[in-house]
């Protein structure tokens, strides 16, 4: 895991165990920017589950969304996941998104992105998301990161 001091001078960055404890534990949305026809950035907020054994970002959305339009077209995200609240932390980055359209493989991690977020499959939303996957409405955004640029200004700078 490559991880960069996103601000030097300020804070420090985070460890290896806390970056992966931060992206598991928080319920912070992952903002990932796509790059439209005209080579645009467009910011998409949403849900994520990040999976500690691959340390890859998992995230449903559905098939017909600009995520996927601009995916298509471009392989490359860029990432963020930060805590608006004192002491400010984050991680951002930039990496490689597969597109997963496999029912059988992308049910569990839907199931595991609505729990994460919802806190179970029997919420009304969770019911309606899962429906869309399992209809092949959604699919699956695999983001595996190039390198974690981390920071946490609740660290005095070393």
């Amino acid at each position: 895991m490559k991880i960069i001091n996103a601000n030097p001078g300020m804070g420090t960055p985070l460890t290896e165990d806390e970056t992966i404890s931060f992206l598991t534990n928080s319920k912070l949305n992952i903002h990932i920017a796509t790059l439209d026809e005209k080579g645009e950035p467009i910011i998409h907020p949403t849900w994520y589950y990040f999976d500690s054994e691959n340390k890859k970002f998992y995230i449903e959305t559905s098939r017909k969304s600009k995520k996927i339009e601009n995916v298509n077209s471009r392989d490359l995200v860029y990432y963020c996941v930060d805590d608006p609240n004192q002491p400010y932390k984050g991680v951002r980055g930039k990496g490689k998104v597969r597109i997963h359209d496999n029912v059988t493989h992308n049910i569990p991690l839907a199931e595991k992105i609505m729990v994460r977020y919802l806190g179970s499959l029997a919420h009304p939303m969770a019911t309606s998301l899962m429906s869309n996957v399992k209809n092949r409405e959604s699919v699956i955004l695999e983001i595996t990161p190039d390198y974690y640029s981390t920071w946490d200004y609740g660290h005095k700078k070393k």
